[in-house]
């Protein structure tokens, strides 16, 4: 009751976007979200810029890099995930967003530190609450939405390997060469953020990755409660793909098989909808990719089906040496495609209360 008259009280604010997961996927998707977030000079949301709020929720299993060495010497979770995010959707990406990014490249002990990372982890300390670090340091960014760690539980990942082997950690997860089997949260049970909650229950629509499958989308769902949160929303659910496998952990997966790990793993109905790449990759950089054990996700449209999930598929592509999503016109794919009809409310409830 609280969500309907909370939506039916604020007609004219637009709408409530979630998006689960973590690393380059996640940040790309939020970069071009943010270009449809209404500005505070707006008075209505538009056809152009109908979302209101946009809520990260941010996996924190993160224990390579400078990240990792935070995490070990200081006690917290790791920031790094949390602090692309933010520079993604900062206002600009100009001066302060470039010094969070910045990377120290000499200094006995600051070496291969990241300035956001250290600001966060200081500022974790000052105020003794990483979620409340993360809070300010989004307002310090002036950023156009909100960012929330899964859980404030230091968590860690644990795989089962193919061959029966266990490996403990994301980074050595992620270096592994032989197929995941299952993957799990240490400890199993950790109690979510309640304010990420809160936001995939006033969702209008849910989105998880892009990312790496087992250590940046599928961490996030095995937070009982965010899975659960999930399951119950009426929202549109969409998974959006990879744009190519992951040396073993996704070697020869094709879609259907990226659904089916979710799937498998949550035990939960969580996708609706999956959107994926159609344009193909140039042969000099799918050679490439080749050569490191990575090929382009192939799409199977009836296998698809049968795990009764709608496919949407787009011109997602863009290359400059790496592959990646193309921010833009992933997030113009999304709006247009997921939020029509509550758009259309939106706007005329909006014109109707301007023009009775």
């Amino acid at each position: 009751m609280k969500k309907s008259v909370q939506k039916n009280s604020q007609p004219s604010r637009g709408l409530q976007v979630v998006a689960l997961g973590g690393g380059t996927g996640l940040s790309a998707l939020l970069r071009g979200l943010k270009l449809h977030v209404v500005r505070r000079t707006d008075q209505h949301p538009t056809a152009e810029r109908p979302i209101a709020d946009i809520a990260a929720i941010v996996t924190v299993t993160d224990d390579g890099g400078s990240s990792g060495r935070l995490r070990r010497e200081n006690r917290i979770l790791p920031p790094g995930d949390i602090r692309s995010c933010m520079v993604a959707l900062s206002k600009d990406e100009a001066l302060l967003s470039r010094l969070f990014q910045y990377r120290f490249q000499a200094g006995r002990g600051l070496r291969g530190h990241n300035f956001g990372n250290l600001f966060l982890a200081a500022l974790t300390h000052v105020t003794g609450d990483f979620a409340e670090a993360v809070r300010v340091s989004s307002k310090v960014l002036a950023i156009r939405g909100r960012i929330f760690p899964s859980t404030i539980s230091n968590v860690h990942l644990v795989a089962k390997l193919a061959n029966g082997k266990r490996v403990q950690g994301e980074t050595n997860i992620s270096r592994s060469s032989v197929a995941i089997r299952k993957l799990e949260l240490v400890p199993r049970r950790v109690r979510p953020l309640s304010a990420a909650v809160e936001a995939i229950q006033e969702a209008d629509l849910i989105l998880m990755g892009p990312g790496s499958l087992y250590t940046s989308v599928i961490p996030n769902l095995l937070i009982p409660e965010i899975a659960d949160s999930i399951a119950r929303s009426r929202a549109p659910r969409v998974y959006v793909a990879n744009l190519m496998t992951q040396p073993g952990e996704t070697t020869n997966y094709a879609l259907s098989e990226h659904i089916r790990a979710i799937q498998d793993h949550v035990g939960k109905r969580l996708i609706d909808s999956v959107v994926a790449n159609v344009r193909p990759v140039s042969p000099e950089v799918a050679d490439r990719y080749r050569a490191q054990g990575a090929a382009p996700v192939a799409i199977d449209p009836e296998k698809v089906r049968k795990l009764k999930v709608k496919l949407v598929t787009g011109d997602l592509l863009e290359e400059h040496g790496v592959i990646r999503h193309n921010s833009e016109r992933l997030a113009k794919l999304l709006v247009e495609r997921f939020l029509p009809r509550r758009k259309s409310r939106e706007l005329s409830a909006t014109q109707t209360a301007a023009h009775p």
